[in-house]
């Protein structure tokens, strides 16, 4: 039985990826940062566990509480919608930590036993800032792209010895609690020069169309998991999809 630790398991993607990869009959380590009871199914094949990407000392003691893992799924992220102009430095490197930071210290983490294995899977959630730009998220495009490149050369890098790095790349999603998790984070981001700029710019993510659901994201870690063709590459949802083939 194969097992797969992912980050980020609170809510949105992460719980939906959690969920899928147990109902294939997986072992999963689910992770976030305060473990809440009854997200999650109980079942022998799942734990919670509790880990802050930001802090390697909760990184090393949730890879003890896991034990070996074939598949690690970095998700956990925060979101930041504001102009740049308006968000303190400090903000800035608070969603390098989580999205970009956290990232490379749990691939960096699970590295020795994937070598050694000459096996095992790293598929890094980004997003489609990365196919197509968007306004008021520079800071959080900054955070994902710099995955991307990273992602890139670690493909190549670990290709020798057996391990794959993969990319998905989910579309707008409602679903993900975006503006919610980072409702403090993003306060007085908006000044009024930028207001009604930024007004016109929600009304294009809310207006009708394709969207990202979670389970879009939750299948396209597992095909990115399970694809044998060397893409590199996974949009997930329509929106992202149509980007993609744009690009």
């Amino acid at each position: 039985m194969k097992t797969v630790l992912i980050t980020g398991c609170s809510s949105g993607y992460g719980l939906a990826a959690a969920l899928h990869f147990h109902a294939q009959g997986w072992e999963v380590v689910a992770t976030m940062r305060k473990p809440q009871e009854g997200l999650l199914p109980r079942s022998p094949r799942l734990r919670v566990v509790p880990l802050d990407v930001t802090r390697p000392d909760s990184i090393a003691a949730a890879l003890r509480e896991s034990g070996p893992v074939d598949v690690l799924v970095n998700n956990a992220g925060l979101g930041l919608f504001g102009a740049f102009e308006a968000t303190p430095m400090a903000t800035v490197r608070e969603i390098f930590e989580t999205n970009t930071f956290g990232t490379m210290a749990m691939t960096q983490a699970v590295l020795p036993q994937f070598r050694a294995r000459r096996s095992g899977v790293i598929v890094n959630v980004t997003s489609s800032v990365a196919l197509a730009p968007f306004p008021l998220v520079a800071a959080y495009t900054a955070s994902k792209t710099a995955i991307e490149g990273f992602t890139d050369s670690l493909a190549l890098e670990l290709r020798p010895f057996g391990v794959r790095a993969r990319l998905v790349q989910p579309g707008y999603g409602p679903g993900t609690r975006f503006a919610e998790n980072g409702r403090e984070r993003m306060q007085g981001l908006v000044p009024e020069p930028y207001a009604a700029f930024a007004q016109a710019s929600l009304a294009v993510l809310t207006r009708p169309g394709p969207v990202t659901q979670a389970s879009d994201v939750a299948q396209a870690v597992w095909q990115a998991v399970h694809d044998e063709s060397g893409a590199l590459r996974f949009p997930a949802g329509a929106d992202a999809r149509a980007l993609a083939q744009a690009a």
